[in-house]
């Protein structure tokens, strides 16, 4: 189309039917999942460049979003900061540049593009699609062939999702792990195209060949035991409350926490301890909400792994166990038990309620009175306002541990990936794809009088760098951050003010500190290590 033609817009500005005049300031929104070199940022970045160049932009505010699916907006941060800035008013740009519909999002439902895209041209500037045919200038001909792309890139993804399925299927049909995370009593090991052994896999660590495959193995021999002894107790008619409370008061631990109710059953109910390779038992098609799938339509194999325990204790178990504990106590009988404890004990702590037997699961409360707190009141106890309380705690400890992740995210896009621990689903931090930060969430105590943090890393991490992080006491607010080598040395420690033991890490003072800290830790590492070498 030559810079000649013209059709008038009434509230766009449209440079492939308009003569080029003023350069206009824009925006350019990059987005990538793992689809195809064509979509890489850089291809993408090429792209609007030559068009903003032959059409009279000048891009003055890039937002990417690296490694982000498409079908949802919820975690694509670079999209949801670019309508925050253009619906606030904020934006210091004319115009949105992008390379084509399919990048904009392939939504699930098309209305959700438009909405996207109504915000942003309600607010005066509206958006190009720089590698489509089309101009996106409001007439028919263009509206319509919007809602075919549109149409298209949704299709893509549903398309793309039902062969991603069928090949996941596939491998584990042929014996390869494909549920990501081994779990309690196994380890991930990666083995050649042929079968050959190569590697036990550690945290957070991925196959670098796709013709390399994985498969499950016993791993250490106390996760071991303990899983057997676990089924030997359920055989017993023990239920999965009863069995994490004689771990925890015989000091075996879960991962270096107290065993829960959820932690026994989750391993009881799988049958990968028994050999199975089981797949499938959850789905969340296009990003929907999670569902159980039935049983029925699980894809397993059998047989594809080593056995913890054999096929026949397994099943035992599985028609011992009680699948529905919340429902065998009333409201009633739960504070029965909570006012014969505090009878005996004086208080209610969620500590005292695990180690007392034949008392709810911690589950069960929530279930029944939505929290420890509402539970001890309707119980009769009142407990002091400085006494924290584990389950309320934990969520905002979480929200807190998103929060950093995401802030490191973002000012690091190149060089920080999230991964994921492998006992838990919180998550780790690859930096430039080479080694590990666990990050560490220390809440507040007080001993004889005298504040303090309490330093915990998990055995699995001690090994890996660590960014420690120290709470306020609604662990709702990082105090300090520290980042530290290791923890190999530490199973416990107490942090008083003024710990002479923080300066064997690193203070960083703001979290745009980072990742310069982490790489020069890294370097220092390899120089000693070279010198004690040489």
């Amino acid at each position: 189309m030559s810079g000649t033609e013209s059709c008038p817009v009434a509230d766009a500005y449209n440079p492939r039917m308009q003569p080029q005049r003023n350069i206009i300031p824009a925006a350019q929104y990059l987005r990538m999942s793992d689809e195809a070199q064509q979509y890489s940022l850089d291809n993408q970045r090429t792209a609007i460049q030559e068009y903003a160049a032959r059409y009279g932009f000048a891009v003055v505010e890039t937002y990417a979003d690296a490694g982000k699916s498409g079908v949802i907006a919820t975690n694509r941060t670079g999209l949801r900061q670019l309508l925050a800035d253009v619906v606030n008013g904020d934006a210091k740009y004319k115009a949105i540049l992008v390379y084509d519909v399919s990048r904009w999002g392939r939504f699930v439902d098309n209305d959700e593009a438009a909405h996207y895209e109504f915000l942003c041209s309600s607010s005066g500037i509206p958006l190009h699609y720089c590698a489509e045919q089309f101009s996106n200038d409001g007439t028919v001909a263009s509206s319509l062939l919007k809602a075919v792309k549109r149409s298209m890139a949704t299709e893509f993804s549903r398309e793309l999702g039902e062969k991603v399925f069928r090949g996941k299927s596939r491998l584990v049909q042929m014996g390869y792990w494909v549920g990501g995370v081994a779990g309690y009593g196994y380890r991930r090991l990666m083995v050649s195209a042929d079968g050959k052994p190569k590697q036990l896999m550690r945290l957070g660590e991925s196959k670098n060949l796709t013709t390399d495959r994985v498969i499950l193995v016993p791993g250490p021999k106390e996760q071991v035991e303990c899983v057997k002894r676990i089924f030997s107790e359920v055989l017993k008619g023990k239920g999965c409350t009863v069995i994490a409370r004689d771990l925890n008061q015989n000091g075996i631990l879960h991962y270096g926490k107290l065993w829960t109710h959820q932690d026994v059953f989750d391993i009881v109910t799988h049958p990968k301890y028994a050999g199975w390779n089981v797949w499938h038992r959850s789905t969340a098609r296009l990003r929907s909400k999670e569902q159980r799938v039935d049983s029925a339509d699980w894809i397993t194999r059998k047989g594809s792994f080593a056995p913890i325990v054999d096929q026949k204790t397994f099943d035992r178990a599985q028609a011992m166990l009680p699948r529905h504990a919340d429902s065998l106590w009333s409201n009633e009988e739960i504070l029965q038990k909570l006012r014969g404890l505090l009878a005996e004990k004086g208080r209610l702590t969620e500590t005292l309620i695990l180690k007392t037997t034949g008392m709810p699961n911690p589950k069960t409360l929530a279930a029944h009175f939505g929290s420890y707190r509402r539970a001890y009141e309707a119980a009769g106890y009142k407990p002091p306002k400085e006494e924290g309380f584990r389950y309320e705690q934990c969520k905002r400890t979480l929200c807190l541990r998103q929060t950093v992740v995401k802030k490191i995210k973002e000012m690091f896009p190149k060089n920080v990936e999230i991964t994921h621990a492998s006992h838990r689903s919180h998550a780790v931090l690859q930096i430039d794809h080479s080694f590990l930060v666990s990050m560490l969430f220390c809440r507040q105590k007080r001993r004889r009088g005298k504040l303090h943090w309490v330093v915990e890393p998990h055995p699995a991490e001690r090994g890996n760098m660590t960014l420690l992080c120290k709470m306020n006491r609604l662990h709702n607010q990082v105090l300090g951050f520290y980042l530290f080598p290791h923890m190999n040395e530490y199973r416990s420690h107490r942090s008083f003010r003024n710990d002479p033991w923080l300066r064997t890490g690193i203070k960083v003072r703001s979290l745009s500190e980072f990742y310069q800290a982490a790489t020069g830790i890294r370097e220092l590492n390899r120089s000693e290590l070279l010198i004690a070498a040489g």
